[in-house]
């Protein structure tokens, strides 16, 4: 099982990480190019973007990995779900560029209608790609799935770089191009927008496997009674994850407001470093927790991949904070962003809380009950709101830190409580509670009081590693007789 795992890693998850690692690398360009007043409309969209994206494709994926564990019929289950996503990415393009005006008005971003539609545009393309990708992953097609992800973000790094790095330098522009700044961060646009083009013509043909005929209304209202909980779900996820933007921007005065926006949604990028990880290993363990659910050892199994994650996660963050100083200074380019470097370890731990939801949330997932998994998100949802909404006006992005963290924390706790009543699984609750507690200790007494000292803080990471490595036995038994011999 665990190589089984370990393959599926590797070869969707590795893709993730590379392609999760593209707008990371991108990002020190635009910081350097944009102070945050400038950056604020990328963070400002790009926060809204989670939100629709999640409509669009309203939990299909994971509910066609669920039914593909029973359903024979391979070409009504591609085209039931397919045609699904199609019909709600018409319905929002149509209804967004027809009224693009007065969504701009209703954003408080009415001169920037040019950038909405191009937003528009990407988003609708992506949702087309979505179930292709997931058809990629079913059939065993991972060379095609990283080439044409992998494909995306080169294309879209390589634009930004000629659109803010080159065109600028050059009075006479390169191929007709002439560099606009007026246009400013909306060359960052235009390059996602020609990305998410190529990918749709790259997954052309997976696109037309769907066939209208195939498409079956009874097999779509068996899979939207278990995919829109996931929708609920995960839109509740986003409101914890970036609608604390939005908060910033319609609860700060307008000057502040994109100031504190663009501070928060850059130095937030930093946490990529915590978040690659997670991506890919949720995207491994998904098909693997379906597939392995009815071994006789699976509940063993996944709590023994809890202990793995949460120690490689710990280590990682650990890593972070002790370098940190020089990291995110390295990373952000401007001393415009360098204040808000000290929110960065209350967001490590949040990802860190979140990715043990993740893992804490197969239980409902396997039992069909994915309506908890709704419950439990609309709890973080009203905590992120609650707390954005009283305490923005006082605290600016650090009351968005403290409540994405609040949530995190609280959504692990109901899931776990919750979990161990209806389907106990015999997870090292205190061993893992010491772990975590252990590294958030090190962390915040070393960030807040020897942040200086490059020497202590790696000496001290290099020693819980080992401790880790050795009590969680995260190197095989078999692969250290190797190095013995």
């Amino acid at each position: 099982m665990y190589k089984k795992l370990l393959g599926q890693t590797a070869l969707y998850g590795l893709t993730t990480v590379i392609i999760r690692l593209f707008p990371f690398i991108i990002n020190p360009y635009i910081t350097n190019a944009f102070g945050p007043a400038a950056y604020a409309p990328f963070a400002d969209f790009y926060s809204v973007a989670g939100v629709i994206a999640v409509l669009l494709t309203h939990g299909m994926e994971t509910t066609f990995f669920r039914f593909a564990l029973d359903e024979k019929n391979d070409e009504r289950l591609i085209s039931t779900a397919f045609f699904s996503v199609a019909a709600a990415t018409l319905l929002f393009l149509t209804f967004s560029l027809t009224f693009s005006n007065e969504l701009a008005v209703a954003f408080k971003t009415p001169t920037q209608v040019d950038l909405l539609t191009i937003l528009v545009i990407i988003l609708s393309l992506d949702a087309f790609c979505a179930m292709p990708f997931v058809m990629l992953r079913k059939n065993e097609r991972p060379v095609k799935y990283a080439t044409v992800k992998i494909t995306n973000g080169v294309i879209n790094f390589l634009l930004v770089i000629l659109f803010l790095q080159i065109l600028p330098r050059m009075p006479d522009g390169f191929l007709g191009l002439k560099y606009n700044p007026q246009f400013g961060i909306g060359y960052v646009f235009v390059a996602n927008l020609v990305a998410s083009g190529v990918t749709f013509l790259l997954l052309f043909n997976e696109i037309f496997v769907a066939k209208l005929k195939h498409f079956s209304w009874q097999l779509w209202q068996k899979m939207i009674k278990y995919s829109w909980p996931i929708m609920i779900a995960g839109l509740a996820g986003i409101i914890n994850e970036t609608m604390d933007r939005q908060f910033l921007k319609f609860l700060l005065p307008e000057e502040i407001g994109r100031h504190e926006l663009g501070v928060y949604g850059a130095v937030a990028k930093i946490v990529t470093f915590v978040v690659l990880f997670r991506q890919a290993y949720v995207l491994g363990i998904e098909p693997f927790f379906f597939s392995h659910s009815k071994n006789e050892n699976a509940g063993k199994t996944y709590a023994k991949l809890m202990d793995v994650f949460i120690a490689v996660n710990c280590m990682i963050i650990v890593f972070l904070c002790v370098n940190l100083e020089w990291i995110s200074r390295f990373y952000l380019r401007n001393p415009e962003y360098y204040e808000g470097i000290p929110i960065l370890p209350i967001l490590f731990f949040a990802s860190l809380f979140l990715g043990i939801y993740l893992n804490l949330s197969v239980w409902y997932k396997l039992s069909d009950k994915t309506i908890v998994g709704s419950y439990i998100s609309f709890l973080g949802a009203a905590v992120t709101i609650a707390i954005n909404f009283y305490f923005i006006p006082r605290y600016g992005y650090w009351a968005s830190a403290w409540a994405t963290i609040a949530s995190y924390f609280v959504m692990m706790v109901v899931s776990y409580i919750w979990g161990q009543i209806k389907h106990p699984l015999p997870y090292n609750l205190y061993g893992n509670v010491i772990i975590i507690c252990v590294t958030i200790i090190v962390s915040l007494v070393y960030y807040q009081n020897f942040k200086d000292n490059f020497w202590l803080g790696n000496l001290i990471f290099v020693v819980l590693a080992v401790i880790l490595i050795k009590t969680q036995k995260l190197i095989p038994q078999s692969l250290l007789n190797k190095f013995k011999r």
